[in-house]
């Protein structure tokens, strides 16, 4: 199985807000959508979805046409949409019918997903009646009650505390463990990092960055140096002309041209008889490279 996007594009009038947008999925796992708030993220889910008109291009899912209403699909919005005034158990049932389970195969899933989330307690309530926090475990459970071959995540974290972001993550490593091909759409780079090998990364439309993240993070190479020295190497760094990222009372974060640079600089420290604490080589951050791409 695979699903394939190619050269999709949409427009509004004059605006190109999808420029070209190709990437596959080839196996189950987590693909990061990314970039910044109208970078064409969300459009490009509706149109994945069949909520929105393509202009151009073809999205497949094992070389057919992609039909969000054949391919067992799970969504989850950023905007969250569920009824307010209809019981939990009510408008779950009614998600799951949507999806051509039978009542009998909705209640079953229903109460699986409630129970696995924390939530059987909120079964009979109205869903206004619920924190927000609760309101999006409901709105989860609507995405999975169907058992989706394609799960699409858009910031799926947004607002929860510290105790849920880790229950979802949790059914989220659960999910893709079952098989499940996620998109996932988030400004949380710390999530995309722990979650996703492939990415691409969009700026007004178009396509800035794409690829596996690891062989990204790669091509970077290790270019940020953490020095913490048991003395004063200010005078050290402003002669090599070194670019201070980051300094604090535990360490001093550099911008470095090469390893070479670092063992010359590491070299010359030590010949001051300098006692060197902690020397570390990193590649950057998905964080700073979207900051590099997006310039945001």
């Amino acid at each position: 199985m695979a699903l394939k996007v190619n050269n999709l594009a949409k427009s509004y009038g004059d605006k190109l807000v999808v420029d070209n947008l190709s990437f596959s999925i080839e196996e189950p796992g987590v693909f990061g959508l990314l970039g910044t708030n109208g970078a064409g993220k969300t459009t490009t889910i509706r149109m994945m979805l069949g909520m929105l008109k393509k202009d151009n291009g073809t999205i497949t899912w094992n070389e057919k046409p992609y039909n969000s209403k054949e391919v067992s699909t799970g969504y989850l919005a950023e905007e969250r949409g569920i009824y307010s005034k209809f019981t939990v158990l009510d408008q779950l049932i009614y998600f799951g019918e949507l999806k051509g389970m039978t009542r009998k195969e909705a209640l079953k899933s229903i109460e699986y997903w409630l129970e696995r989330l924390e939530a059987t307690e909120y079964r009979n309530k109205r869903a206004e009646q619920l924190s927000k926090g609760n309101q999006q475990k409901i709105q989860f459970i609507a995405a999975l009650i169907s058992n989706p071959e394609v799960l699409i995540l858009d910031e799926p974290l947004s607002g929860l505390d510290p105790v849920n972001t880790d229950l979802f993550k949790d059914i989220i490593k659960e999910e893709i463990a079952r098989g499940k091909y996620i998109i996932m759409s988030s400004h949380q780079m710390s999530t995309i990092e722990e979650f996703c090998e492939n990415l691409v990364i969009l700026n007004k439309g178009k396509t800035v960055l794409s690829g596996n993240l690891k062989e990204i993070k790669r091509s970077y190479g290790r270019n940020h140096l953490i020095l913490n020295c048991d003395g004063d190497i200010k005078e050290l760094l402003e002669k090599a002309n070194m670019k201070i990222l980051n300094e604090n009372q535990d360490y001093i974060e550099l911008s470095i041209n090469s390893e070479d640079e670092a063992t010359s600089l590491l070299k010359e420290i030590l010949s001051r008889n300098i006692q060197v604490i902690r020397f570390e080589l990193r590649e950057p951050t998905l964080h700073e490279i979207f900051i590099e791409k997006v310039g945001e």
